[in-house]
């Protein structure tokens, strides 16, 4: 029971930060649940793997919402969106099969240190530079290769890419409202690709608790899942009542934390 009201008030914290600050929950989702399942014993020598392949369970039923609210918007630009679509399917796969591969302490060595970099993008607000001249999309070989590092390294960690994704588009011609919603549409492939990787490559591994589907578990996924979706409208509403600045770099050290204890612990 303590489990189930842990899952539920994860969920609610990152659909607020979600809907507060358009920033994906499995930065956070994941050292939670890395935290409470090495305390509980929960899924042995595989239990960052579990996390991350659980995250990207949780993200792929709630992207579905944030995707129709950018599109209902206009702000999603679907022809981006299926140039990407290859290339990040293909990386999700390749990125879970690495993740799946690696032994766990390195991973969380790999989270901590991307957790760090996020943590200083946001505190810094570092956008990557770029002129006029270079704002346009490149051709589909360079869209390809794009795509599959943005999907390898989201499913290696557990989030929907946002955090690749919005820059790279950024410093192409598209606006931030259409970068910030086409970035929330690749998400959906990120986590597809990602969750059904990581529930083939753990199929049948006997440690891993048995609600799991590989390395999802059923009932951290239904947990987070449902209340993240009731609690990313409030964390919407509040987005135009607080100063998004402040939290952004509240936020950023809040992450800076996780990624520290992801590395030491």
């Amino acid at each position: 029971m303590e489990m189930i009201l842990a899952y539920a008030l994860l969920g609610a914290f990152a659909g607020v930060l979600a809907g507060l600050l358009g920033v994906g929950g499995g930065l956070v989702i994941v050292p939670v649940l890395v935290m409470l399942w090495q305390a509980g014993g929960l899924g042995g020598s595989q239990t960052v793997q579990l996390a991350v392949g659980t995250s990207l369970a949780v993200i792929m039923l709630t992207s579905l919402s944030s995707v129709r609210a950018h599109h209902v918007r206009g702000g999603v630009v679907w022809s981006v969106f299926w140039r990407l679509t290859p290339g990040i399917l293909l990386g999700a796969v390749l990125g879970a099969a690495l993740a799946t591969t690696m032994p766990q302490a390195m991973l969380k060595r790999v989270f901590g240190i991307f957790e760090l970099l996020v943590a200083a993008q946001l505190a810094f607000s570092l956008r990557p530079p770029t002129s006029d001249s270079a704002r346009r999309l490149p051709g589909s070989l360079a869209m390809g290769l794009a795509g599959m590092v943005i999907g390898a390294v989201s499913a290696l960690v557990g989030i929907g890419g946002g955090t690749m994704t919005v820059p790279f588009l950024d410093v192409c011609r598209l606006r931030m409202q259409q970068a910030v919603g086409t970035s929330a549409a690749c998400g959906l492939p990120i986590a597809v690709g990602g969750t059904l990787s990581y529930v083939w490559l753990g199929w049948g591994i006997e440690q891993l608790p048995v609600a799991s589907a590989g390395f999802v578990y059923g009932p951290a996924l239904a947990g987070i899942a449902v209340t993240s979706v009731l609690f990313a409208p409030l964390g919407a509403a509040l987005a135009h009542r607080l100063p998004t600045v402040v939290l952004k770099k509240m936020f950023a050290g809040f992450l800076a934390l996780l990624g520290v204890w992801m590395l030491i612990s």
